[in-house]
């Protein structure tokens, strides 16, 4: 299907990766490769919008007319929060399923087919916010109703969505397959993580379908209103829902990378797949946290959603939290790879750029977004939160220093082991992720510290006083200036990700080697054998404690904030 390959296949399609030892057929390969590079595409182009809109935040730059502002903020919104992003994930899933059970890809047209009606529902919803004119509304991720829309948007929204469920089809038929074959054999975790993925992904799906069908009937004429509250209600299963598949995919992702690129085991199968069934039945409920001003939601359904049932979802990311860096610290052990508290951290191959943007993307997600993500889903810090700009500030740490860093892991293991190709301009691909890693969490900081602080609002084009207040924003107006140098510079590294990416495929030297990183295949475990809970955990132990004290300050310090909103007594 693509001529970048440099494999070769036995006669029924097969080929056995001699870094990994999986065994992956040609039709998983292909489909892998076609949304592996929609993905990138999508990036690109929410990456040259994401310059207009930091542009303009800057007031020293001022780029953009408020009426432009958001419309390249509905560009840079649609192409990277959700194209990107679930392009990436159909491949992940392709990934999980086909090529860890080595296996064909069931319903291979199937996936053709998804990906035809996905990149068309793509393409109309950027022709339909690229000539939505003032005054009419740009139609943003949320375009509340009763604020219309072009209902072309509603439609390209609509394929978008059945084009995605019909490309996930093919993953849940291999793992059908897979199971009617081998009844009494454990499904792999990767392959586990995915299938949990694909399930809150069609959860998610069905939710976006309910939203916009009846919004496009009403644009259309056929409903004569539209119930605000219920918009608001169904659009949160994919408006959140759609960034708990970032969730679920980034961290079988992590599992994935660090087994094949850092030597990870797991350290309990049990107590990982527990953590991914409580997702199944708790994260989405995190939806709530963008309603809590809604005077259509009682406060006892507000109250359970952000502290109880909240915290099966938060005790899941903390099993994961610790489980990871735990098998990777004990799996690197076991190979004589690490001494001391954290000697197994030193000598792993940070100039290998799958491996730092996995890492980073672990550290990143759990102290920048993680953390801040808790606090801003109870129901009384949100107060100091919600519609600030702390909350931009907030789903870039989840998504861009997160998820999108461990799809560009993903991303170098794919140009290697999936195209064949080595990287090209090597020296800057083992310095890029550090570049984007470094330059995005001062962006996020920024704008957690100007929205927490300063009230800064979220999607407006300036930073201004409001008229007729004494809400003066002026004092956050030279945090902008860092804020902007930090976006140029991780446009930079997202932009340098891309030429990487390219250029490896068009001039690329073939990839051949028995190693990735340095782990080989060969290597096994341990030469004495022990059970992986044997060895020792206590550098992730350190971190976990580093980690809850940062937590703790953090939380403390947001309530103190909160305690000086509104001042009781003289």
């Amino acid at each position: 299907m693509f001529g970048f390959s440099t494999h070769e296949y036995d006669d029924e399609g097969f080929r056995t990766c001699n870094v990994t030892g999986l065994t992956i057929h040609r039709s998983a390969e292909d489909m892998v490769k076609l949304y592996g590079l929609t993905a990138i595409v999508a990036l690109a182009i929410g990456g040259v919008f994401a310059f207009f809109v930091a542009m303009t935040r800057w007031e020293l730059v001022s780029l953009l007319s408020p009426a432009d502002f958001y419309t390249y903020l509905s560009m840079h919104a649609w192409n990277l929060l959700i194209f990107w992003m679930i392009f990436m994930e159909i491949a992940i899933l392709y990934v999980g399923g086909a090529f860890v059970l080595g296996r064909r890809l069931s319903l291979p047209r199937l996936a053709k087919v998804g990906w035809v009606v996905m990149a068309t529902g793509a393409v109309v919803v950027n022709a339909a916010i690229w000539t939505t004119e003032a005054p009419n509304q740009a139609p943003l991720l949320t375009s509340y109703v009763p604020l219309p829309s072009n209902w072309q948007f509603y439609a390209g929204a609509i394929v978008f969505i059945l084009g995605a469920v019909v490309a996930a089809l093919p993953f849940f038929a291999t793992i059908w397959h897979e199971r009617r074959e081998n009844p009494n054999e454990t499904l792999p975790l990767v392959t586990f993580g995915a299938f949990i993925t694909g399930i809150v992904a069609l959860e998610s799906l069905v939710g976006g379908l309910i939203t916009y069908v009846p919004t496009l009937l009403w644009r259309v004429g056929e409903f004569s209103t539209m119930d605000p509250a219920f918009y608001r209600q169904m659009y949160w299963i994919i408006g959140h829902g759609s960034q708990q598949i970032n969730l679920l995919a980034m961290i079988t992702v992590w599992y994935f990378l660090t087994h094949v690129l850092g030597g990870a085991e797991v350290a309990s199968q049990k107590v990982s797949r527990t953590a991914f069934v409580l997702y199944l039945f708790f994260i989405n409920l995190g939806a709530a946290h963008h309603l809590m001003s809604d005077p259509v939601v009682s406060t006892g359904w507000r109250m359970w959603n952000t502290s109880y049932a909240a915290y099966g979802a938060v005790l899941a990311s903390m099993i994961h939290a610790f489980a990871i860096p735990a098998g990777l610290e004990a799996g690197r052990r076991a190979k004589g790879k690490g001494g001391g508290l954290f000697g197994w951290l030193w000598s792993s191959p940070w100039d290998d750029p799958g491996f730092s943007a996995t890492i980073m993307s672990i550290i990143l997600f759990g102290f920048l977004g993680g953390i801040t993500g808790v606090m801003m889903g109870q129901m009384q810090l949100n107060m100091t939160w919600h519609n600030t700009l702390a909350t931009v500030g907030h789903f870039h740490a989840t998504v861009v220093t997160g998820t999108t860093l461990a799809f560009m892991g993903l991303a170098y293991y794919v140009l290697r082991l999936v195209f064949g190709r080595d990287w090209a301009m090597k020296p800057f691909a083992k310095i890029q992720p550090y570049l984007y890693a470094g330059a995005m969490s001062l962006l996020v900081l920024m704008m957690m510290y100007v929205g927490i602080l300063f009230g800064v609002p979220r999607r407006h084009p300036s930073v201004m006083d409001i008229p007729g207040t004494e809400f003066s924003f002026a004092p956050a107006k030279p945090f902008f200036v860092v804020f902007g140098v930090a976006a140029l510079l991780a446009i930079l590294g997202g932009a340098l990700f891309v030429l990487i990416a390219v250029a490896s495929l068009l001039t690329g030297d073939r990839f051949d080697a028995d190693s990735v990183g340095d782990v080989t295949r060969a290597a096994g475990g341990g030469g004495d054998a022990k059970p992986i809970h044997e060895y020792s955990m206590r550098g992730t132990f350190t971190l976990c404690l580093v980690f809850l004290a940062t937590f703790v300050v953090l939380w403390g310090l947001n309530w103190y904030l909160l305690s000086t909103v509104w001042q009781i007594g003289p």
